[in-house]
């Protein structure tokens, strides 16, 4: 937009605090979002100077610099909305469940094998969430599995597994933005100390492997709403085989990692690890273009679809992602002004750098910031762009170098919690589009699993700050996770007996 940045101290963020909170208390997201925008439009055009009718009109300008800022993921998303309505109308899904079905038979298998795709496709979150929720969707539904634990397996696998991947494009961003501390090589050492990562990860299989549920999650488990496919089977051939879905689904996983290192340079001299994390948006383009091609290829001479048939179900899967789009692109605007115009970030690491907190507290401290701030913006690269700078900086002064590594591993952690449950980041709002579940539900019945974890890792992180040593403080977390997660069982175990002695 051209518009120079303002500190606005602590209005700068009352528009994610808007946003976020009138969304949880409307359960209505766009026009919540619409008007964190204006406020922090707001904010800037009357801290100088300003009219209503110009912030107005900066919320227009934003938005439309955000979708020309993000034009491969628009591409992307509406390329793979159509790919997943001509698959299932192929009789491809159908074929697929059926034989799934046969193979997958307990709802325990059914979400551990959900759990261990999510593992698999650690290039991108956004292409894990919608690749995995396509495929295993059927199978979900089939068992009983509600929506809202199929999005939480999704969203919990997404950036959890990319950001402690050494080979992805969030490995790439993280090390370009600690070189002075050592690059890749510093991004290596914080794994163990990504304690959100490891614990988010572990409890998706606790959770996966029993029964046990707890909070609104627990209610959605109990009365699942699985709704029929909006106008995806209503056309569906029976002629359609499992490899209907398969073949264009693998096409478009092998040409996207292809294509990430086309854009990348990998082919011209470039690394893979570099290659990938150049654009890796243009490469998933790239990839869910060619498992069309494929799908066109394969359809076409068998007549399992006509040509017409065929961009009718393109023209249809872009309908599909018309609401996840036009809440992606409120979040960017959101996100834009935060960081763009009112100095959002800045204002929080501020905060930090002149708290003078005590060393060893500083993992635990950084951790809490990062959180804050990615649940603000909605955005885990936002905030670690921000913080990992001012963090390396803080932990080069005399006696705090040996908390280096775990306090980057707290910021990235905090990031990703922060990005795993916000309302308003681009991950949670793909997960539930993945899994067809209600955004809002979605959020909410997540929310209590992410932050148990994120309480967790706040204790991991004060044990590293003393400890320094990652086993350590990963034995710690891990055995407090346990002790909560046991405490919980308990409770709810103890509870209905009482209930049943009260009514005798």
């Amino acid at each position: 937009m051209g518009l120079e940045m303002i500190d606005a101290g602590w209005l700068s963020i009352l528009p994610p605090v808007v946003a976020i909170t009138l969304a949880l208390l409307t359960k209505e997201v766009y026009s919540s979002l619409f008007l964190g925008i204006l406020t922090g439009m707001c904010v800037y055009c009357f801290s100088t100077g300003g009219s209503l009718l110009q912030a107005v009109t900066y919320v227009f300008d934003m938005m439309a610099g955000k979708i020309g800022d993000n034009g491969y993921m628009i591409i992307f998303l509406v390329l793979l909305g159509s790919l997943v309505v001509i698959v299932t109308r192929s009789g491809g899904t159908a074929a697929y469940g059926r034989w799934a079905v046969q193979r997958i038979k307990t709802k325990r298998s059914a979400k551990l094998t959900t759990a261990l795709l999510g593992l698999l496709i650690f290039l991108d979150d956004g292409f894990n969430c919608l690749t995995v929720g396509t495929v295993m969707r059927p199978i979900t539904d089939k068992h009983g599995i509600s929506r809202e634990k199929l999005s939480y397996l999704l969203d919990a696998t997404a950036a959890p597994i990319c950001i402690i991947a050494p080979v992805s494009s969030w490995a790439v961003a993280v090390a370009s933005e600690v070189e002075e501390a050592g690059g890749l090589n510093a991004f290596l050492q914080t794994i163990p100390y990504n304690l959100y990562a490891i614990l988010t990860i572990a409890m998706v299989f606790f959770l996966s492997a029993t029964s046990f549920d707890f909070g609104p999650m627990k209610k959605a488990e109990q009365e699942p709403h699985i709704p029929a496919e909006a106008g995806a089977g209503e056309s569906a051939q029976p002629k359609g085989t499992v490899l209907d879905l398969v073949l264009p689904i693998v096409t478009l996983i092998v040409t996207a990692i292809l294509g990430m290192a086309y854009v990348g340079g990998f082919f011209e001299g470039a690394s893979f690890a570099e290659a990938i994390g150049e654009n890796p948006v243009a490469g998933l383009t790239l990839g869910t273009f060619a498992g069309l091609l494929v799908a066109l290829v394969m359809y076409l001479p068998r007549k399992v679809m006509t040509m017409q048939q065929f961009v009718t179900g393109i023209l249809d899967g872009i309908k599909t992602m018309i609401p996840a789009l036009t809440i992606l692109i409120l979040a960017w605007a959101l996100g834009g002004v935060c960081r763009e115009m009112i100095g959002t970030g800045n204002f929080v690491s501020q905060l930090v750098t002149n708290g003078h907190v005590a060393v060893s507290l500083l993992p635990a401290i950084v951790f809490a910031v990062a959180a804050f701030l990615s649940f603000s913006m909605g955005t885990a690269w936002g905030t670690f762009g921000i913080l990992l700078p001012i963090v390396s900086m803080m932990c080069t002064a005399p006696g705090a170098e040996g908390v280096l590594i775990p306090a980057l591993g707290a910021t990235l952690a905090g990031s990703v919690y922060g990005d795993h449950c916000s309302p308003i980041s681009d991950t949670t709002i793909l997960a539930s589009t993945g899994a067809q579940c209600d955004h809002l539900r979605h959020v909410e019945t997540q929310l209590p699993y992410a932050t148990l974890v994120a309480v967790v890792c706040f204790f991991g992180y004060l044990v590293a700050g003393f400890a320094r040593n990652a086993v350590v403080t990963i034995l710690a977390s891990l055995l407090m996770l346990g002790l909560v997660l046991g405490g919980i069982w308990l409770m709810q175990k103890r509870g209905p007996k009482k209930a049943a002695g009260g009514v005798s």
